[in-house]
């Protein structure tokens, strides 16, 4: 059996006006290996957008594969590492007993994280990190612009 690879997927999300048009973005990396992804929604939230570029990261992977994810979300890092247990117990409801916001998008996050073997990392957005800082600007771009890369 052969060991895993090592990529690291590093995201984020952007929406002008939230909720507005938003963006999101992740680049993965694999040894020397760079691919960028970015994408846009008409009308959507920031927090969607931060759940959007992680999902499309981990579903671009073709193998199972020993992932480090990056974010500067701790709405994300949180939601899938303290919090979606909890949800998921109580039937897909917050611990004040409301529906849990962005369950669809959760519940993908959760299938696509379960096929590979990941660790969450939070980073400070808008700092020394040259590759989150990257995709804070392909995901304003993709939110102003509304593209996608192909």
């Amino acid at each position: 059996m052969s060991a895993l690879k090592h990529v690291k997927l590093i995201t984020d999300g952007s929406c002008l006006g939230n909720p507005g048009p938003g963006g999101w973005a992740c680049i993965l990396r694999y040894g020397k290996h760079a691919r960028e992804l970015y994408g846009s929604e008409k009308h959507t939230t920031n927090n969607r957008m931060e759940l959007t570029a992680a999902i499309r990261g981990l579903a671009a992977l073709q193998e199972r594969c020993h992932v480090e994810i990056v974010t500067d979300s701790e709405y994300l890092k949180n939601g899938i590492t303290r919090w979606i247990q909890n949800w998921k117990r109580r039937g897909w409801l917050t611990a004040e007993k409301k529906p849990v916001l962005n369950r669809e998008l959760w519940e993908e996050l959760d299938r696509l994280a379960a096929q590979h073997d990941t660790h969450w990392s939070w980073t400070k957005g808008h700092a020394n990190h040259a590759d989150n800082n990257r995709c804070d600007e392909l995901a304003q771009r993709a939110a102003r612009e509304q593209i996608a890369s192909g």
